[in-house]
């Protein structure tokens, strides 16, 4: 594996949130010693990561004059952080595009204090966890129909959150597969029969 020198943080066309493989979990930094491996980050480093997530998001509901709770965990491997209260629809947008820039803004935090890229995920009013149910019927009958009429099937753009709830359900099936197609922000996910 070549040495990693980009400290930058991902762009929008290269998510944290896609498909990342488990090798993606160590990589290689160069160091004054020469080559050595860089682990996942800690429990406690992930707290951390939403602990400063939080404090920011807290400032922006105060500037906002919104309520709200704002829990920060570990979770699945990573940091999130999840708002919930009354009046918080208009944080989450259309189709989650106001979260999303959201929780990007949240990540720049991170990255600003821990010169780290985040992997955060941030929630508000419960609208990841309603959708990841969504999602997941919205793959389902993809499935049947690859599976019925034997073609592949094109879902409509998704947010890479979104694209990665999918391929979740996807990979859990057997007889089919599913791929990301097309460049933000009108990626989206061909599932097809796996050929025999």
């Amino acid at each position: 594996m070549r040495p990693v020198t980009d400290t930058s943080i991902p762009s929008a066309d290269q998510s944290v949130d896609d498909e990342i493989p488990a090798a993606a979990a160590t990589e290689t930094d160069e160091g004054a010693a020469g080559t050595r491996e860089k682990k996942a980050p800690a429990d406690s480093d992930l707290f951390r990561q939403s602990e400063i997530a939080a404090d920011y998001v807290e400032g922006l509901l105060d500037i906002l004059d919104y309520d709200g709770d704002i829990d920060e965990l570990v979770s699945g491997g990573r940091p999130v952080v999840e708002v919930v209260g009354g009046r918080l629809q208009s944080l989450v947008g259309q189709r989650g595009a106001t979260l999303e820039a959201l929780q990007e803004l949240a990540r720049l935090a991170v990255f600003r204090q821990t010169g780290t890229p985040s992997r955060l995920l941030l929630d508000v009013g419960g609208y990841r966890a309603a959708r990841r149910k969504e999602l997941a019927a919205v793959a389902k009958n993809a499935v049947e129909k690859v599976k019925e009429h034997g073609e592949s099937v094109r879902l409509e753009p998704m947010s890479a959150f979104e694209r990665k709830c999918v391929h979740d359900v996807v990979n859990a099936m057997s007889g089919v597969e599913s791929e990301s197609e097309g460049v933000e922000p009108n990626r989206r996910i061909v599932v097809r029969p796996i050929a025999d």
